[in-house]
């Protein structure tokens, strides 16, 4: 419960600073809202439904992108890990894309797919696609060779020593790969939209950029973010927990450093 006061003090404290600095009027009201102007956007755009579409929109173009993403990119960083030719050429060309800005991907995207949703798509996968494609990598170099030598000991080799052993030992890699993953492919989405035709969070922020509605689009972004630490918090925080308690990483108590 402690937990809980303290944060809803601090956003307290926020919105408060939030009031006073609105209250001194250093830039008109439609260049800096008041909170009750950006909650009364938020509430006429969750009555009228738009807000309700474009955040279903989004996270359907989010998932679908992420999606693929996963599917390509774990296969891709497991074979990179364990395959030393891929290792020495994919490797090094991975970890150079995954610098790259996702909004670079979108002139490219343009190009080939059209200002359509298989553009927005294609900017979520290649912005998610290597930090998965990295991290799985990562795992799987970083396998304790006592688990190695231990199953081959007891007869694992190959197709099964890799399947029983490292992939398993790789897991809490991988799981790092995907939430950030998420994040990446999150962040590209909006990047995407931003520019892009359509019904999306993206599309609706820049309406409101547009109309010079600033409490549209400070409204939308509370959206973008509370969706992201929603997912944040019910999805991979409870299977970080999880994963943290069957590999027996979770602390009974908590570790006094002072």
């Amino acid at each position: 419960m402690g937990d809980y006061l303290k944060k809803i003090f601090f956003y307290s404290f926020l919105i408060g600073v939030w009031q006073v600095i609105f209250s001194l009027q250093i830039w008109e009201s439609y260049l800096f809202p008041s909170p009750l102007m950006v909650v009364s956007s938020l509430t006429q755009g969750f009555r009228d439904g738009s807000f309700l579409v474009a955040i279903l929109v989004s996270l359907k173009r989010a998932l679908v992108g992420y999606g693929i993403a996963l599917l390509v990119g774990i296969p891709l960083g497991l074979l990179n890990g364990k395959i030393k030719s891929l290792e020495q050429t994919m490797a090094s060309l991975f970890s150079g894309l995954q610098a790259l800005p996702s909004i670079c991907w979108l002139p490219l995207s343009l190009l080939w797919f059209g200002l359509n949703e298989k553009a927005i798509v294609f900017i979520v996968v290649m912005g998610s696609i290597f930090s998965i494609a990295i991290a799985t990598e990562a795992g799987v170099k970083n396998v304790p060779p006592i688990y190695l030598r231990a199953a081959t000991t007891m007869g694992a080799k190959g197709i099964q020593l890799f399947r029983s052993v490292v992939v398993p030992a790789s897991l809490p890699s991988i799981f790092t790969g995907m939430k950030l993953a998420w994040a990446f492919a999150w962040r590209s989405l909006m990047g995407g939209e931003l520019i892009s035709s359509g019904t999306g969070l993206g599309q609706v922020l820049m309406m409101g950029r547009d109309l010079a509605d600033m409490s549209q689009v400070i409204a939308v972004m509370i959206i973008i973010a509370a969706i992201g630490l929603t997912i944040d918090r019910c999805v991979f925080c409870r299977m970080e927990k999880r994963m943290r308690k069957k590999w027996g990483l979770e602390l009974e108590t908590e570790v006094n450093l002072t």
